[in-house]
């Protein structure tokens, strides 16, 4: 599979300048983080052509952003699943709940995700590398796992990997494989 960090959002914009957070709630996509949506979607629509079967996101607007534009040169719906979402840690990770997130992707099967689908604090990191562990375990029950992307953010990827990537960067990732041994959550 493929796990495509989200463009830049408009807390990265202001915490990599800053290293502070800047309040923002369930930030949206900069022009940047637009244009490397469409980017990454050009690129992986090139490499894999017609071979793309499922299309995952976060309930995060940012990877729902970035998801978009991949959905729309597939022809494929968008699945969210909330496993996916980023580690709790800053105002960023306060999601949108489900009931607004519904009128604003009225596209989006949001029936299964609670209206709070976002924890009430930090989430220590084991409890990432839980939900990680958990998504793996799904992923490596599907006969196509590798014709999925799945839109992610920084912390699951770091989880899934043990690898810090960019905004608009991707990863393939085989599911059935080992969890990396050891994860340092630092920036790269």
């Amino acid at each position: 599979m493929i796990l495509l960090r989200h463009g830049q959002s408009e807390f990265n914009l202001h915490f990599t300048a800053t290293r502070r957070d800047p309040g923002i709630e369930d930030p949206r996509l900069t022009e940047l983080g637009h244009r490397q949506a469409e980017q990454a979607a050009e690129v992986l629509v090139a490499e894999m052509g017609g071979r793309i079967r499922r299309i995952l996101a976060s309930p995060y607007t940012r990877a729902l952003q970035t998801a978009a534009p991949l959905a729309r040169a597939t022809g494929l719906p968008v699945t969210i699943q909330p496993l996916v979402r980023e580690r709790y840690a800053f105002a960023c990770d306060i999601g949108t709940p489900r009931t607004r997130l519904a009128l604003e992707w009225p596209e989006h099967d949001l029936s299964h995700v609670d209206d709070v689908w976002w924890p009430a604090m930090e989430e220590p990191a084991d409890q990432v590398e839980a939900r990680a562990a958990l998504f793996r375990q799904e992923m490596s029950a599907l006969e196509d796992w590798a014709e999925t992307v799945v839109v992610t953010h920084w912390g699951f990827v770091m989880s899934m990997t043990g690898r810090s990537i960019g905004n608009g960067e991707w990863l393939r990732v085989d599911p059935t494989a080992a969890p990396p041994a050891e994860i340092s959550w630092k920036h790269g």
